[in-house]
Order: structure tokens, then sequence, then C-alpha cells
């Protein structure tokens, strides 16, 4: 392990033991890519490190792992080269902006879910080293539902699917929560419904999402939020910065804090939505027997 690794352990760690944490994890998905997924993943991360929450970022994005190139950052390390070189967790995990904790993903994670059963183990060791240490965990999944990025879904405590007001966006996030509902029927869903040109527009997609899924699911589903268009956003990716931290004050970064306010009003509300270790125990079921949740 590697001296700045060791100090990252050593940090995190001094402070566990200070205020132990339960820690939650989120997997960010969407039903199709160009909704703005990992870039909501990056600045919600951001966001609830700023509000004092320890939180790490997993780049699980199959194909388009690109939240270092969001964050222009030059990592040492990723998930894949943590698997196939026998590296810690600790190695890999960069500081980012705004104190978040980066896990980048790597060109070949599409290999990630094809691992021999000796590296399913030793993810999932690398996995339960984290427990506690952090508040938040969030999983910046790819687009789509496949059956094996669905070993880390169906694991975590709650999903956000991210949407846009397009028909197409709609459809996508749709298929995915009767995906995710015939599969895990308990599993917390929430919507977050990006690039909307107005708020009504916002809530009606969101709305509308939810009659679809009590209708036809028989399932309850979160509006968790609606963000507002914004130029600011795409200028912050071309900068290579999160809008959150270069553009504080504009409406997408004031949406996203509320929203961010909700989400850790309900962490800190919810106490019975299983532990971290239940977590790595369903996390291990799927990954080296492809159990059910």
């Amino acid at each position: 392990m590697s001296d700045q690794a060791q100090n990252l352990r050593r940090v995190l760690e001094h402070k566990d033991r200070e205020s132990p944490k339960k820690t939650r994890v989120i997997s960010v998905v969407s039903g199709k890519g160009g909704v703005g997924k990992s870039n909501f993943s990056v600045n919600a991360g951001i966001g609830l490190a700023q509000k004092g929450y320890k939180t790490a970022l997993f780049d699980l994005d199959i194909g388009m792992a690109n939240v270092d190139i969001l964050l222009g950052l030059q990592t040492s390390g990723d998930i894949v080269d943590m698997i196939e070189n026998d590296r810690s967790i600790w190695d890999i995990m960069e500081t980012g902006p705004g104190g978040l904790h980066i896990a980048a993903g790597g060109s070949g994670l599409n290999d990630i879910f094809e691992m021999t059963p000796e590296k399913k183990e030793r993810f999932s060791r690398q996995m339960a080293m984290l427990d506690g240490v952090f508040d938040y965990i969030l999983f910046d999944m790819g687009a789509g539902a496949d059956r094996d990025s669905f070993h880390f879904i169906l694991s975590s405590h709650e999903v956000i699917i991210v949407t846009t007001p397009e028909p197409t966006s709609i459809t996508d996030a749709y298929a995915v929560i009767k995906h995710l509902h015939l599969r895990a029927p308990d599993l917390g869903c929430s919507i977050l419904v990006n690039r909307s040109e107005t708020s009504k527009e916002g809530k009606q997609t969101g709305e509308n999402l939810q009659r679809a899924a009590k209708r036809f699911l028989k399932k309850d589903v979160d509006l968790l939020a609606a963000l507002p268009q914004d130029k600011h956003v795409l200028q912050a990716v071309k900068k290579q910065e999160p809008f959150l931290l270069a553009f504080p004050y504009t409406p997408a970064s004031k949406a996203l804090q509320t929203c961010l306010e909700r989400v850790a009003g309900r962490k800190n509300a919810e106490s019975d939505t299983g532990s971290y270790k239940q977590f790595i125990g369903r996390l291990k079921e799927f990954l080296l027997k492809g159990g059910g949740r």
C-alpha cells in the first residue's frame, strides 16, 4: 500500500473511531444515456460532502466510465486495477474537489462482471473495508438495466433513477423501475428529473412516472427533485469542474442543494434500510451465486 493510501486510510479510520457511521449505499441509474446521470452523481457527492457527510463515489458506468474526466482528475489507480493487480481499495481512492472521495472505473470496467470467483471474493473483501468509514457510498451505474450491473443496484439501500422530460427518457426510466420492482419489490426508488425547462414540466414528468408505477406495478416511487435546464452546467462540464463548485448560486446548484437536503433528511429519518454488512452480504450473494434479493 502506498504512503498516500496509508495516510488516507489512517485519516478516515481515525474519524470513524471518533464517530462511527451508518453507511448508506445509493445506486444512481438511468434508462438511457445522455440524461446527465454521471454529472448528477458527481455533484450530488460533492454536495453531500459539503454538508459534512463523508462521501465516496464509485464509477461503475460500464464502457462510459468518465467521472475522473468530469472532475479533471488524473487518477493513480482504478477499480479494474484493484481487481486485476490485487491492490487495496485505499490505493485507488482519490480525494477530489469538495472533499469527495473517488474510485475511478477504468477502461476495462466491462470485465468487472466477468471476474473469476477469487476476484469476486477479493472485490467483496475490499468493499467490506469501507464499513462505517463513509456516510454515503454512491454507485454511478451505466445507462439501462442489464443482468450484471443489477448485482450492484439490487444490493444497494436505495436507487435514484435519473430521467429528463423527453418521452424516450421517460419510457426508459419506467422500464428500469419495472425491472427493479420485479427483482426487488421492497427496494426504495426515487425519480430525479433533470434538465426541466420549467418547474411545472419537471414536476409533471415525475408525477406521471409515479402514477404509472403505482397503477401498473402497485409501487410507490418518490419524486426526489426536478433540476432545471441551466446553461452553467454545460459550461462547468467544458471546464471539467463540478457545477456546484464553479457556479454555486445558479438555478441548478440551488435545486440540487434542496434535493440533497431531502436525501440527508431521509437518511436521518430511516433506520430500517439495512446495514452495510447486509449490503456486502447481498453483493457477495449476487456476485458469487447470482442470487436474488
